[in-house]
């Protein structure tokens, strides 16, 4: 028999190793174990190094030697699968779980109780007996923390943990201070909650009463971390426990959160705000230690989880800051629900961004309020998981199961979460088990659904009580002391409610005004005005040298060295296209002190293969990326192939663009219609955020748009949903046909003294177009031009003016030139929103002879600019249409079809008889 084969396969390697070094140097492992295989001397004169027997030796092995190991396998046990076998739920049985932790399940009975084992050492207690050994289990994993971690795969983050859990037989040993501080953060929670209660009867709050220990678990991680350093902290919640995470945590003055509640309008006409349970805050706070930490909660919408992406964004844009020397000094933390984790893909989004160089955060600590219910729909209804954080598991990021009503073991869990995060700089998850003591909203009748829940509830004491009573128990407080702090507080809410009714209107405080400052908030008519965006000529040719050679001593593919070199051959030769207006765009604001961050899926090389920021080296896959060598103090360029994903990475870069408005921060689709996976951010964030939150952004997303005849799912960047989004000064939308005007276009979003998003519907088979291409002079000299007229036609000769945007001009102008129409002129409205309409005008003014005016599309009539043209401009009511039909899709999947469709588009533009004959039968 093999000496190791009654272990089961779990401890044989872990045994196997640690004897075999006892055999080869006894002196060179722990004291403990050492003594143990002396004791029973199972060793070389019984085994070769090999584990083959000896002959002639006894093969036994003593009883005790396998109940040592039984009791290995019991701690095992412990480690791995304690977590079921918790008090955890304050308000519920828990699930029942078999195999379960009893010593018979290990081959081990009662007997063996008081017997002394050795494995005690693996605990940290030494020989103890199992009795010991057992209770000591017991407190450290089936209490009211239960710790999964077993599937860390890096033995020195599993004996980090292990060290914590065996400290105190993991529960906390707070001093009396700290004891009555808790209580303090208790109690701020359910008074403040309470006085709501009372004073705004009815009204949603969506209250954070059954996980009020929230408040001083949150509030001790705000703590300790500007000890070990922590300088910025950035969280994101869901409705639920955030009026009283602004007021407790952040220091919102409960004056504004009564003014918000009395329904008060804005003290600002142009801005519509939002709920008050989705606002943002910004504060300085001074910790018990006199530590500085800058606090931020981001605004988020209903929709639930979109909020995460966006903090991790802030946070990365906080940590790339040059005063952050350590990026762990600013912290992230995700508050979710427990419906929401389990049930929201974003979330598994965002998990798997956090060890990617391009996302990555050093880690963040994600919090539960678990309140065992989505609405009304019961856990076992919303998850198919055990846990409704098992998502953690994706990143073997540790996840501590909390009892809500223990308010000490959740600041200890809380703090473990911290430490963890400190160290090893990743994420951990606290799932903070407790209820909802009332409905969704407080409006809503929860014992419809959940009848015996909710009868328990009733009945149950608030975390503060049930915590004071222990105070009470120990001695730490005495009779009516609860009854005082909290008539105290109550008394400063007195106080604010009476100075918020003194108020006529709410004044809503813009979010991050420090990043903010100088940067202003304009209105559609500073939009349309023109902005500097000119650059000397000497600049573009020394950007030029740079970005066209490539290191002589490294070896690259010849096609890579001669795309390179060729920059520098279309300088030269006065023809620059599509992708040296981005390079030289990115180049020039990087020279004048400003950042870029591009991401999005292949964006270092480009989907189509035009960009190519990023170059590796032939034999050791070396990145190169020229823009970072243009000058010594120059700005900052960072791009990054993103994960295959448009909800979380869109509302990543959002984040970052919102915490880094000197930062040009792009999102590229790779196919225009990839953004349709990020539909929320673009709905909820993108398009609204600057008339709900007064927050600015000026991100940008380019969208490769254009009908090439490569089927319905990539022709379209579904240019009509932004325009359809588009309302007053919320964002710009632009569809550019020379690289010029692209250049001038990404210049202006970082040289105006505000932000806006950035809609840009980029090209596919322009990026190589022979006609698509600039002069040197018109990037120097030009600025970004929202019309572009026809230089060629004599408008004394012109019938038909026809109005287009993006690539379908060229298609109209080749067909132009075929039919030697010169009584056509083409007019591209290269900015769709705000719409140049006096622009427009001025043009209909200029070709006054042309009886027919055309409005050109290459989309579907249902789709495109069509109906934003007629929303916006009266006179484009009066045009004809050109385009294709109505269609469900945006293209056809044939080839033929497309092109047949395609063209007869274009012949109407240049024939409207041409309406009326048959058309394609389909």
């Amino acid at each position: 028999m093999d000496k190791y084969s009654f272990l089961n396969a779990a401890h044989t390697a872990y045994f196997a190793d640690l004897y075999d070094q006892y055999l080869q140097n006894p002196d060179a492992i722990e004291p403990s174990w050492r003594a143990f295989f002396q004791g029973y001397d199972f060793g070389s004169e019984n085994y070769g190094m090999d584990g083959e027997i000896v002959e002639g030796v006894s093969t036994q092995i003593p009883e005790q030697l396998q109940k040592e190991f039984q009791v290995v396998k019991l701690i095992d046990g412990y480690r791995s699968r304690g977590h079921l076998f918790t008090r955890t739920n304050p308000v519920r049985a828990r699930r029942k779980y078999a195999p379960t932790l009893e010593i018979e399940n290990f081959g081990l009975s009662a007997s063996d109780l008081n017997t002394v084992f050795s494995a005690g050492d693996i605990i940290g207690i030494g020989p103890n007996t199992l009795q010991v050994i057992i209770d000591h289990l017991e407190r450290i994993y089936c209490d009211a923390i239960g710790v999964e971690y077993m599937y860390i795969r890096k033995p020195e983050e599993i004996q980090w943990i292990q060290d914590k859990l065996n400290i105190n037989d993991n529960h906390p040993q707070f001093s009396v201070d700290e004891k009555k501080y808790i209580l303090k953060k208790l109690n701020q929670a359910v008074a403040f909650e309470s006085f709501l209660h009372t004073k705004y009867v009815g009204q949603k709050r969506f209250s954070l009463e059954g996980n009020e220990s929230l408040m001083p678990a949150v509030d001790a991680i705000i703590e300790r971390a500007a000890d070990e350093g922590v300088k910025e902290f950035v969280m994101g919640m869901a409705h639920r426990g955030r009026l009283s995470t602004l007021t407790n945590i952040f220091g919102k003055s409960a004056k504004d959160i009564f003014s918000e509640f009395d329904g008060k309008d804005y003290e600002q006409k142009v801005f519509d705000g939002d709920v008050k349970y989705h606002l943002g805050w910004t504060s300085n706070r001074e910790t018990y230690n006199n530590k500085k930490i800058n606090l931020n909660i981001a605004p988020n919408p209903s929709h639930l989880e979109t909020v995460g992406a966006v903090v991790q964004g802030i946070t990365r844009a906080k940590q790339d800051k040059n005063e952050i020397s350590d990026a762990s000094q600013v912290l992230p933390i995700v508050v979710h629900g427990d419906a929401a984790i389990a049930g929201q893909g974003l979330v598994y989004e965002v998990v798997q961004m956090a060890k990617l160089d391009g996302y990555k955060t050093n880690g963040t600590i994600h919090i539960v309020v678990n309140n065992q219910i989505g609405f009304t729909t019961n856990y076992l209804d919303g998850r198919s998981s055990t846990y409704c954080t098992d998502v953690a598991k994706v990143t073997l990021s540790p996840v501590l199961h909390v009892n809500a009503d223990d308010a000490e073991s959740v600041v200890h869990a809380a703090l473990f979460a911290l430490h963890f995060r400190m160290k090893f700089k990743r994420d951990v998850f606290i799932d903070l088990l407790g209820y909802r003591k009332y409905g969704h909203n407080e409006g809503d009748e929860p014992k419809f659904t959940q009848p015996l829940l909710y009868k328990a509830i009733a009945k149950h004491r608030n975390p503060r009580d049930i915590y004071a009573q222990r105070l009470l128990d120990e001695g730490v407080i005495d009779e009516g002391y609860v009854k005082h702090i909290e008539a105290k507080y109550k008394e400063k809410l007195e106080e604010k409610l009476e100075d918020s009714r003194k108020e006529d209107k709410t004044e809503i405080t813009p979010f991050m005004q420090e990043e903010w400052k100088g940067f202003k908030r304009v209105t559609e008519v500073e939009m349309m005005e023109s902005v500097d965006t000119t650059v000397s000529r000497n600049v573009l040719a020394d950007i030029t040298k740079v970005i066209s050679n490539l290191p002589q001593d490294q070896k690259f593919f010849r096609k890579i060295q001669r795309l390179v070199e060729s920059r520098q051959v279309m300088f030269d030769e006065d023809r620059l296209d599509w992708a040296m207006a981005e390079h030289l765009a990115y180049g020039s604001l990087l020279l004048e002190g400003f950042n870029v961050r591009i991401s999005g899926q292949d964006v270092e090389r480009g989907t189509f293969s035009h960009r190519h920021a990023v170059v590796k080296v032939e034999n050791s896959e070396e990145e190169i990326v020229l823009l970072n060598r243009i000058s010594e103090d120059q700005g900052q360029f960072n791009i990054y192939n993103s994960l295959l994903s448009e909800y979380g990475v869109v509302g990543f870069d959002y984040g970052y663009a919102m915490a880094s408005p000197n930062t040009l921060t792009i999102w590229e689709a790779q196919f225009g219609d990839f953004s349709n996976g990020a539909q929320i951010m673009i709905d909820q964030y993108i398009s609204s955020g600057e008339d709900k939150w007064k927050m600015s952004n000026g991100l940008v997303l380019l969208l490769p748009h254009g009908y090439e005849g490569q089927g319905a799912e990539h022709s379209s960047g579904r240019m009509e949903r932004y325009l359809q989004l588009c309302a007053k000064d919320n964002m710009f939308v632009a569809d550019c046909t020379t690289p010029a005007n692209m250049f001038h276009l990404l210049r202006r979003q970082m040289k105006a003294d505000y932000r806006k998003p950035l809609i840009v519907f980029t090209p596919k088979s322009l990026l190589r177009h022979p006609k698509v291409i600039s002069s040197v002079d018109e990037f120097a000299n030009g600025n970004f031009q929202m019309l572009i007229d026809d230089e060629t036609a004599d408008a004394a000769k012109v019938k038909t003016l026809v109005f287009v945007t993006g690539k379908f001009y060229y298609d109209l102008l080749e067909e132009q030139e075929k039919l030697g129409r010169t009584d056509v002129a083409l007019v591209r409205v290269e900015q769709l929103f705000p719409l140049p309409a006096e622009g427009i005008r001025t043009i209909l003014k200029k070709y006054s002879n042309a009886d027919d005016v055309v409005w050109a599309q290459e989309e579907p009539r249902n789709m495109g600019a069509y109906g934003h043209m007629l929303m916006h401009l009266e006179e484009a009511r009066q045009w004809r249409a050109a385009s294709r039909r109505p269609y469900g899709a945006p293209a056809a999947g044939s080839a033929v079809r497309s092109k047949i469709r395609h063209q007869e588009v274009i012949d109407y533009v240049f024939d409207k008889s041409k309406n009326n004959q048959v058309r394609y039968k389909e």
